[in-house]
């Protein structure tokens, strides 16, 4: 009787397939501060691009909104509070002190301190669930503080504009506020009806406190320069609803579906690498070495904490 030979398990076609839809909607999600960028120097107020972002996104997310609902309308409504917490904080607000961030920052340095948010779910989480970190999580928390501290060059000569360190810590908060709907979401409102509504209340909230006059709207219909080059105004605006917004929600979904939030947050912490590299590219940016070092143990720190919440979901 012949002895069947073990079969290496392969790793799944979803899982492959997941992996690169993380990394896709990672490396969508950092072109975000180089179109803005961009149209920000051309004479755009902060408000007026992320409005511009939020509300082509609304758009072209509509439809597929839709039909992801199938007719629940009942389920739309009864998931409101969510959608509206979602696009007011986690879309319209965090963008925007995203946006007014890379007004005073470089693109690198805004998206290092913006993903400090990641560490203050764990604050939140013990705070508000008792759910006392275990010492990994403690570990790379001090090592992520330990980088700010490096990215903020305290120490050394390198100005860095106050106002854009509060504004990129603004969205950090705003990130963390993401991941904990995100996780927390009891309801069965599928993510691009997630999405998609909340795309509508952030813009809708933004046009109605720029008509109020309570957030500067100004916009420049005029060419911006891009990658070193003279284009139309609708290029980056195209570029930040469609790619950096629309693309990098859909992706992410899908990335979430088949990897989990855990794996899937883990590698969309690749934006960060990909934003330096998008913003040395299109801009020619770069963070100092003491800047680059910080952000290296950002990243480690919160490599660190999703390790250790991946080692407590397994046991």
């Amino acid at each position: 009787m012949a002895v069947a030979k073990p079969i290496t398990p392969a790793v799944p076609a979803s899982g492959v397939i997941g992996l690169v839809l993380a990394l896709v909607s990672a490396a969508s999600f950092s072109t975000a501060g180089t179109f803005a960028h961009s149209l920000i120097d051309a004479g755009w107020t902060p408000g007026a691009a992320v409005t511009a972002r939020i509300g082509c996104a609304a758009i072209v997310l509509f439809v597929p909104a839709v039909v992801a609902l199938r007719g629940r309308w009942q389920l739309l409504r009864r998931s409101l509070p969510t959608i509206a917490i979602y696009g007011l904080v986690t879309i319209a607000g965090c963008q925007l002190c995203y946006f007014n961030a890379v007004a005073h920052l470089s693109v690198g340095v805004a998206l290092l301190l913006e993903y400090l948010g990641i560490v203050l779910i764990v604050f939140y989480l013990w705070v508000r669930h008792g759910q006392r970190p275990q010492r990994l999580t403690v570990i790379g928390s001090v090592v992520a503080l330990a980088g700010l501290v490096l990215v903020i060059d305290v120490l050394g000569g390198a100005h860095l504009d106050p106002i854009g360190v509060i504004w990129a810590l603004g969205g950090a908060v705003g990130l963390a506020t993401y991941f904990v709907i995100s996780g927390n979401t009891t309801d069965d409102v599928p993510p691009l009806v997630l999405a998609g509504g909340g795309m509508i209340v952030g813009a809708l909230a933004l046009i109605a406190f720029g008509a109020l006059g309570a957030l500067p709207m100004h916009a420049v219909f005029g060419p911006v320069a891009l990658a070193g080059r003279s284009v139309p105004w609708w290029v980056p605006v195209v570029g930040l609803s469609v790619i950096a917004a629309a693309l990098a929600y859909v992706a992410g979904i899908g990335a979430a579906r088949r990897l989990g939030p855990t794996l899937a947050s883990f590698v969309g912490l690749t934006e960060v690498l990909f934003a330096i590299l998008v913003a040395w590219a299109f801009l020619g940016e770069l963070p100092t070495g003491v800047q680059l070092a910080g952000g290296v143990l950002i990243i480690g720190g919160v490599v660190l904490v999703r390790l250790d919440e991946a080692r407590r979901s397994i046991v």
